[in-house]
Parts: C-alpha cells; structure tokens; sequence
C-alpha cells in the first residue's frame, strides 16, 4: 500500500493521552491508511469520510485492536488495517445513527446529516462499511471475518431494537443490556476480540480479550447514559436531556421507575412516551431522589471490574496496563 502524508486534521482528531501514546508510531499508521482507503472517484465520498472522521472522538474502537495485538507480542502490520476498517465500521454507524435519530450536533459539531443532507450521509456510511469488507480482505483472516460480519448484524440488531424501545416505558434493565450489548458492545469486543486473534493468542487468552472488550463497551454506555442526566453539555458536545427527548428509556430512567413511588413512575413513564424536555426538571428531580444515578454508576463499576480481571492472562507490558487505565477511566470521565 503506497504511503500517504497524514492529515493534520486527522492527527488532531487523535486524543492526546498517555494510553493512545503508547501506541501513538500505530496510530500515525492508520491515520495514513485511513486517508489511503477514504480515496473515491466520488469528492463528496472523501469529504464527508474525512470530515466525520475527523471531528473528534475518543478513537477507543482502533486503540483497542491495536493495544490488544500489541500486548500480545504482535509484531507486524496488519493489525493497523485492522484497526481502520474498525474505525470505518464505527464511523459508518455514526453516520446512520444521526439519520436516525435526526441529530444536529455531534461532538460539538454539526452532524454530517445537518450539514449535507440525510441522503448523503447513509450513502457514505454504506461505501465506509463496503470499504471496511474489502480491507478485511486484506487482512486474510477467516476467522476475524467470521467475527467482524457476525458483530455488523448484532450491531444492525442492537441499533433496531433501541429504536423500537424509544417510548416505551416498559423497557426492563435485562432488555436494556440487551440493547447496549448490541448496539455499543459488540463493536468493543470484536476490536479486542480479532485483535487477539491477528497476534495469534491462546484460545484463553482470545477468550479473556473478547470478554474485556465487551464489558468496558458496556461500562462506556453505561456511564454515556449517565452523563446524559449529570454530564456537561460542552464537555459531551451534547444536551443534557437528549436521551429523555428523544423517548429513550436509558437505565436512570428504569431504575427511577423500578424504585420510586407509583407518582414517581407514573412521571417518569409519561415522558418517556411524549418525549420532548418539557417534563426534564421534574425527571432530574426524580433520578436524583431515587438514587438511579448512583445504581448506573455502580453497574458501570461492576463492568469496569469484570474487564479488569480478564487481563490477568495477559503478559505484563505497557500495553496490558494501559487496557487497565482505559476500564478505570471508562467510569472516571465527563465525557
């Protein structure tokens, strides 16, 4: 593959952390390969590509391919291609995901829907997915294939299933992990998952991967679904209330309902199905008196921990510790 200058706009886009330093020559590298594979007969393809790409975000899907390979003694190339086309499934899910939900605001900035168009958003998530396939190609392996195209249709499942909870109250917390294993956690577990599997792990220690990476997917929402009722909207790039507007019944909102009074409930289950923020005040009120907040933060906790131990079966090395730091910081962030 010829080598391509990197973008500043996509460095920029990488976190300046110790956890991404120390994996920052591989990241430099997929920077590269992502301006290589975004090229299109089509301008608007790489426009929109590079503009989504590049505004930003934690990167945490290609950190963990890449911190997940190396801790494992991985010394070749692949695992770079790896992780990009992890990025592009990620980014192509962003993409329909603001359709979707007709966002205007992503990470402070407007949502490529806002600024292009409904159409060409979806299109240019369809060619980062077709895009991804191919470079699977490139990494010609089987069985992360066999992974990767399993995790798209859960992903596919998750996405769905959130939309056909969005006004119903009767969402219980077993469906709602259900959702967010589908939708958030999936992706996080086939990142670790086939980044084990690229530097030829142990079938236990392919296992312990897979795990750690679902669990701090699912300590990741956890916490996004707290912030959405404690966070700050300029750290989130998001309103706070945004899950309420929309109707979504997030796990604050299931446990207020779970352990409130029936007046409690009843508020709660009104604005889950009106949507809208007229009714936020008096649900902020409620979360807080119910101590909903404090539970999620304890499930986020409780997932933290469980990807903790999973690398136990892991050589020491800087980049088993920064996998730790990533799970203790997954429930010590505001955004």
């Amino acid at each position: 593959m010829p080598a391509t200058p990197s973008s500043p706009q996509l460095d920029a886009a990488i976190p300046a952390t110790p956890i991404h330093a120390v994996v920052a020559e591989d990241f430099a590298a997929v920077n590269r390969t992502i301006l290589t594979q975004l090229a299109s007969r089509v301008p608007l393809v790489e426009t929109i590509g590079q503009y989504i790409i590049g505004s930003g975000g934690k990167r945490l899907r290609p950190l963990l391919v890449l911190l997940a390979a190396r801790s494992l003694g991985y010394q070749g190339d692949r695992h770079v291609t790896l992780a990009t086309l992890i990025e592009f499934m990620h980014t192509s899910t962003l993409l329909h995901d603001d359709v979707v939900d007709e966002s205007h605001m992503r990470r402070g900035k407007a949502t490529a829907n806002n600024a292009w168009g409904n159409a060409p958003s979806v299109l240019v998530g369809d060619f980062l997915y077709s895009r991804s396939f191919q470079m699977m190609v490139d990494v010609g392996s089987m069985k992360i294939m066999e992974v990767l195209s399993a995790a798209t249709c859960t992903i596919a499942e998750g996405e769905v299933r959130q939309l056909t909870n969005v006004g119903n109250p009767d969402v219980d917390e077993a469906a709602y992990f259900e959702t967010i294993q589908g939708k958030t956690a999936m992706l996080f577990e086939a990142a670790s998952h086939s980044g084990a599997i690229i530097a030829d792990a142990t079938p236990e220690q392919e296992a312990a991967l897979q795990a750690y990476g679902r669990y701090l997917g699912l300590a990741f929402q956890l916490i996004d679904d707290l912030l959405d009722y404690q966070g700050d909207a300029e750290a989130m790039g998001k309103n706070v209330g945004d899950d309420l507007a929309e109707g979504k019944p997030t796990l604050p909102l299931i446990q207020a309902m779970a352990v409130g009074t029936p007046e409690q409930a009843k508020v709660v289950r009104r604005a889950i199905r009106q949507g809208g923020l007229e009714q936020l005040d008096a649900v902020l009120a409620i979360i807080n008196d119910t101590g909903a907040l404090d539970y999620t933060r304890a499930r986020a906790e409780e997932m933290s921990a469980k990807a903790l131990a999973q690398l136990d079966l892991l050589p020491d090395s800087v980049f088993r510790e920064s996998m730790a730091e990533l799970a203790r910081l997954a429930v010590d962030r505001r955004n």
